[in-house]
């Protein structure tokens, strides 16, 4: 008898267990990601022979853009550790701001296909002579971030920012908003050069 009672509450046990299962109400686990342990923000003045200079991370590098058609002072600069690049294309300006613009805008708004949303912010430095427009893309687009700086009348650059590897908002998240604000310093600390005045002499 006392066999069969054990077996009876053992039973009723194994029962109510699995009534509690029913019951419950899983839900599957988010996806993890790679921890990313971002560096220090140091900046040092990037300057060459083209005719802006700015400060760049400690921790990025400039690179000439090898691309064919790519034209003087084209440059990249890569960030290897998040395998990301700023491309940067200048153009000097002849009467023919307006289409640079326009492309400008053009080349953002391709963007919007796979982005869930665009912001721009305007860039306004009056004493450098640097506007522009911030272009702040969200979403599983290929390029997260471009600008365009100008003085209206000399000069023109733009960048965007790529990845080296398939866009997924999720993942890419906080590594661009951690490169964003390198881009940000990079636009508020962009400088023209001033062309050097050969000297004349006076003749009698």
């Amino acid at each position: 008898m006392k066999i069969i009672c054990n077996l009876v509450l053992l039973t009723a046990t194994f029962f109510l267990a699995s009534c509690g299962d029913d019951d419950a109400i899983y839900s599957p686990k988010p996806r993890g990601y790679f921890r990313i342990d971002f560096p220090e923000k140091k900046y040092q003045t990037y300057t060459s022979t083209c005719p802006y200079t700015f400060e760049i991370p400690a921790y990025s590098r400039m690179a000439a853009d090898a691309h064919a058609g790519a034209e003087p002072c084209w440059t990249n600069l890569e960030f290897p550790q998040f395998r990301a690049t700023l491309h940067l294309s200048y153009k000097a300006v002849n009467g023919n701001v307006a289409q640079y613009l326009e492309d400008s805008h053009m080349l953002a708004n391709e963007h919007q296909k796979k982005a869930s949303g665009l912001d721009e912010v305007v860039v306004l430095r009056d004493s450098a002579r640097v506007f522009g427009l911030f272009f702040d893309i969200t979403g599983n687009s290929a390029s997260s971030v471009q600008f365009y700086l100008t003085d209206s009348t000399r000069h023109f650059l733009r960048g965007a920012l790529y990845f080296n590897c398939m866009p997924n908002s999720d993942s890419l998240k906080v590594v661009v908003d951690f490169l964003k604000k390198d881009i940000l310093h990079l636009i508020n600390t962009t400088a023209w050069k001033t062309p050097e005045r050969a000297s004349t002499r006076q003749s009698k």
